[in-house]
C-alpha cells in the first residue's frame, strides 16, 4: 500500500463559538487524487485552512509525512511541500505572470530547475505562455486559476492542494481546470481536490469523501460512490 502523506484525525475547528469542524477523519496516499466534496457550508474550506496552518485547530491532529503538523505556519508547510491553491485564487494582480511562478519558488534557490518548471508550467498552461508579460489582475477568471495552480506547481509539492478551483468560472472553463488537474495528477502529483461540483470531482478521483455539517458522512472509492444512490440524490440532482 503506498505510504500515507498527509492524515487528518479528529479535526475539529471553530469560527466564533460555531464549531464549523466537529472531528472528522480522512487520509491521502501519494499519487491519489483524493476528493472532499460537500454543499456551500459543509466545512471542506475551513478544513483546509486547518491543514494549511491559517486557521486554530481546536482539536484532532493533523499529520504530513508522518509528522504532526498542528500550529504549524503556512510559510513552513510549503518548504515541506504542503502546497494549497486557496478558494479565490489569490494572484498577486500587480505582477506579470512570469513574476507570480516566480514567488511560487520562493522557497527554492535552484535558478536552472525554476527556469526548467517555468516552461514546464507553460507547457500544460499554453494560456499563460501566451501571456507570460500580462499583469495578472488584467487576466479572466480561468486565466487567473491556471496561474494560481501553476504557482503551486513552481514549488514542487508532494501534496497539492485545490479548494474549489472552478468556483465562479463558466461551463467551459470549468471543463479546463478538470482537464487540468487530471493532467497535474498524471504527472505525479498527489491531490487532495475540495469541489462542490461532485460529479466532475469524483470522475477524475481515486477515492472521495462526503463532508456535510463538519462531519464526514461517506467514503469511498470513488467509482462506486459516483453511482452511489444517495450520493447521486444529494449531489447529482438525481
Amino acid at each position: 500500500m503506498a505510504q500515507t502523506l498527509l492524515k487528518v484525525s479528529g479535526l475539529k475547528v471553530a469560527y466564533g463559538g460555531i464549531q464549523a469542524v466537529k472531528g472528522v477523519d480522512f487520509e491521502v496516499r501519494e499519487g491519489e487524487l483524493v476528493s472532499l466534496i460537500g454543499s456551500n457550508g459543509a466545512g471542506k474550506t475551513t478544513t483546509m485552512k486547518a491543514i494549511t496552518g491559517t486557521l486554530p485547530a481546536l482539536g484532532g491532529d493533523i499529520e504530513f509525512m508522518g509528522k504532526s503538523i498542528k500550529g504549524r505556519g503556512a510559510w513552513d508547510l510549503v518548504k515541506e511541500g504542503l502546497v494549497m491553491v486557496p478558494e479565490g485564487r489569490g494572484v498577486f494582480t500587480r505582477m506579470t505572470i512570469t513574476e507570480n511562478l516566480q514567488i511560487g519558488a520562493y522557497t527554492r534557490s535552484d535558478k536552472a530547475g525554476i527556469a526548467q518548471d517555468i516552461d514546464r508550467v507553460f507547457t500544460t498552461f499554453p494560456r499563460l505562455k501566451e501571456r507570460a508579460t500580462q499583469l495578472a489582475g488584467t487576466m479572466s477568471g480561468g486565466e487567473q486559476q491556471m496561474l494560481a495552480m501553476g504557482r503551486a506547481l513552481m514549488a514542487r509539492p508532494n501534496v497539492l492542494l485545490l479548494d474549489e478551483p472552478t468556483m465562479g468560472l463558466s461551463p467551459i472553463m470549468c471543463d479546463k481546470i478538470f482537464e487540468v488537474v487530471k493532467q497535474v495528477y498524471d504527472q505525479g502529483v498527489t491531490v487532495l481536490l475540495v469541489e462542490q461540483n461532485a460529479s466532475r470531482a469524483l470522475q477524475i478521483a481515486d477515492r472521495g469523501y462526503v463532508m456535510e455539517s463538519g462531519l464526514i458522512t461517506m467514503s469511498g472509492d470513488a467509482k462506486v460512490m459516483l453511482n452511489d444512490p444517495k450520493v447521486r440524490a444529494a449531489y447529482l440532482g438525481e
